[in-house]
């Protein structure tokens, strides 16, 4: 499991994109790439790391389910993922 400050440092960025969106948004249709640079690091979105819901691990996850690729595979094992089941051929 990831730490703790690992996960809330992530929800801090996920905020802060929502809250400069628009703002961003906005200096990029202008082209205005100074003011772009002023705002905070954090507030762009390619600073947030998809994570799984579960355990918090950033590596190996299913974006579609939100989990990561151990947790994916234990509760699709234990049938509590609707729609997904075990391949066999």
């Amino acid at each position: 499991m990831a730490r703790k400050s690992i996960i809330a440092r992530n929800e801090k960025r996920k905020q802060l994109v929502e809250k400069y969106a628009a703002k961003r948004e906005e200096l990029k249709k202008a082209g205005d790439y100074e003011a772009l640079r002023k705002l905070p690091r954090d507030s762009s979105a390619t600073r947030v790391r998809t994570r799984c819901v579960l355990t918090g691990r950033g590596r190996g996850n299913y974006e579609k389910f939100g989990l990561c690729r151990h947790m994916f595979r234990k509760l699709a094992l234990e049938g509590k993922l609707p729609g997904v089941r075990k391949a066999s051929w």
